[in-house]
């Protein structure tokens, strides 16, 4: 019976080819890059925006806050700025919590 089944030879592995350690490391570094110009390179460019939209408040520009309260700047100081929100009805809020400042005039259309 045994001149029906060939023996079976277990054939070399191959040889595990030892590649340059950056090839391990080329996914790694393609990822960050990626994640460095589609995630970290925009929110620092937004965040430049608002410090220099923050250090430029000045008296008479209308803005919106981050609540959502739009007025006009009366006082600017270090941190806070004063907005009036309605006639005599002012309001102190942290320069940071300013969004956007609007062109002139955009208030009284509302």
């Amino acid at each position: 019976m045994s001149f029906f089944i060939s023996n079976a030879w277990a054939e070399a592995a191959p040889a595990a080819s030892q590649g340059s350690p950056l090839t391990s490391l080329l996914p790694l570094i393609i990822l960050f890059a990626v994640f460095y110009f589609m995630l970290i390179r925009p929110q620092m460019k937004r965040a430049k925006e608002h410090r220099k939209l923050v250090a430029e408040l000045a008296k008479g520009d209308e803005v919106i806050t981050s609540g959502g309260m739009g007025g006009k700047v009366t006082n600017v100081g270090d941190s806070f700025i004063t907005v009036e929100i309605a006639e005599d009805i002012l309001v102190k809020v942290q320069k940071d919590a300013v969004t956007s400042v609007l062109p002139k005039g955009t208030l009284k259309e509302a």
